[in-house]
């Protein structure tokens, strides 16, 4: 930044001192503002928000020390010079504990003392500046990148959800159902904005193990044998570990109990831990009965026994390739008759609380 873009406030009552300081600044090139007292010194600062400002500490009105202190409130980033003719160590101490950011003595036998003084503290504004911005735009690109990594992300696990209804739901709109809906009822039941956007959207991601279940079994019209049953059962597991590593089963058991398990390996996320809760606990009960490890009530995440309540809901309102679907009030009285046996009875309540919204969202995103 060249010198004559560069405005320095210097505030000194000594009327001689003041006006040989802004000659000398001036023929460096400086734009140089006076003040002949600390009241008057702060007035001009905020009028033109100078550079830099040199400041005497014994003046009426407002000393020196009041001023740097007032600057260092208004503008911490502007440099401060003290220039004084106290000569005492303590008043220097004083002075840049106050936010000086370097003193010089008077009488000034030497202009270029100063001239050396004012030069080092602008250098140095404008490598901390410059250093600023770097890590501002620095911080924009992360912030950029991560959204982008984020939004990929996103993008697929929305495809992984997808992939999993192309088995048996061409549409779609089934996983936006179980998406909008939990999100729904998380709200009710106090999950932050945040939960709720998260849990819309992997709730989707539930039955994403069917991926791996054989189209024989999954698509099968007629009732499962003992054997198919348990091959079904297994797509909990399948799901989680296409998420991420499931390890063993007995370690399963022992994180499925944290609300949201950590990610095996370095790519720890919320989402895909929520993600891999759900596909992995949205079958267990509140009962105990459920699979794949019979966890009861409140043992089970919050978030897996709303999805388990929408998941059968849905299910039992939508058409398939081995079902009709349920009248609304056939599957209204199943979640009653399940309420505090296979789900969570105040989950249930609420359900019913908000069942016009619940329709809405069934209405809008409709099978075709």
């Amino acid at each position: 930044m060249a010198a004559s873009s560069l405005r320095i406030l210097t505030i000194d009552d000594e009327d001689m001192i003041r006006e040989t300081i802004a000659v000398y600044l001036e023929n460096k090139g400086y734009a140089v503002l006076e003040a002949c007292n600390g009241r008057q010194g702060l007035e001009r600062f905020l009028a033109k928000r100078p550079d830099l400002v040199l400041v005497d500490l014994r003046m009426p009105e407002m000393d020196g020390l009041e001023v740097l202190a007032r600057l260092r409130e208004l503008s911490p980033d502007t440099p401060t010079i003290v220039v004084s003719g106290t000569g005492v160590l303590q008043d220097a101490l004083e002075a840049i504990r106050r936010g000086a950011w370097d003193y010089v003595t008077k009488p000034i036998q030497d202009m270029d003392v100063l001239g050396l003084a004012v030069e080092k503290a602008l250098e140095r504004v404008r490598l901390l500046r410059e250093n600023r911005a770097y890590q501002e735009n620095l911080e924009a690109l992360v912030r950029e990148r991560t959204a982008e990594v984020e939004n990929t992300r996103r993008q697929i696990m929305h495809r992984l959800s997808r992939a999993a209804e192309f088995k048996d739901n061409e549409t779609g709109r089934y996983v936006v159902r179980v998406g909008e809906i939990s999100a729904l009822i998380g709200r009710a039941v106090g999950l932050s904005p945040e939960e709720c956007d998260m849990l819309r959207q992997c709730a989707p991601l539930h039955d994403l193990g069917k991926i791996g279940i054989p189209d024989a079994i999954l698509l099968k019209p007629g009732p499962l044998t003992d054997r198919e049953w348990e091959v079904m059962k297994r797509h909990c597991l399948y799901g989680c570990e296409i998420l991420g590593p499931l390890g063993s089963l007995r370690d399963a058991r022992d994180w499925c109990s944290e609300p949201l398990p950590p990610t095996r390996g370095d790519d720890h996320n919320p989402l895909i831990d929520l993600a891999r809760t759900l596909a992995l606990l949205h079958h267990e009960r509140w009962d105990g009965q459920g699979y794949p490890f019979g966890l009861e009530g409140e043992d089970i995440p919050l978030e897996a026994r709303i999805v388990a309540l929408v998941d059968v809901y849905d299910a039992l309102r939508s058409t398939r390739s081995y079902k009709k679907a349920f009248p609304e009030a056939q599957s209204l009285e199943i979640l009653r008759r399940d309420s505090g046996t296979r789900f969570d009875p105040h989950l249930v309540e609420v359900f019913f609380t908000h069942l016009d919204a619940i329709r809405a969202i069934l209405d809008k995103w409709k099978d075709e």
